[in-house]
């Protein structure tokens, strides 16, 4: 009972093409999985009221730049105040003028 010589390679090409034919099924499937996933992602995102990335690195520099004039403002106020206060305490040793009757 000799299936003969086309019996054993045609079942290996019909695995074959069955083969070929879930791979390319499962290809396909997984197109579509990225394709929703990517959909959603973008939806996803957009919701969130996200910066680009360009924008976000103009904000950081000019919050730098505001820092270091603040900290720039801040010493001089200081040396301002310290020579107010120098001023002032000069202004407090010196004896009064004596008044003229």
């Amino acid at each position: 009972m000799s299936q003969g010589p086309q019996g054993p390679n045609r079942m290996f090409d019909e695995f074959a093409k069955l083969m070929t034919d879930a791979a390319g099924v499962a290809q396909g499937a997984r197109r579509e999985v990225e394709t929703a996933f990517k959909g959603q992602a973008e939806r996803f995102m957009a919701g969130m009221d996200l910066v680009q990335r360009d924008e976000f690195e103009a904000v950081k520099e000019m919050a730098s730049k505001a820092r270091m004039e603040n900290e720039s403002l801040r010493a001089e106020l200081d040396e301002l105040k310290a020579s107010l206060a120098g001023s002032a305490k000069k202004a407090s040793t010196k004896k009064p003028a004596p008044k003229k009757s």
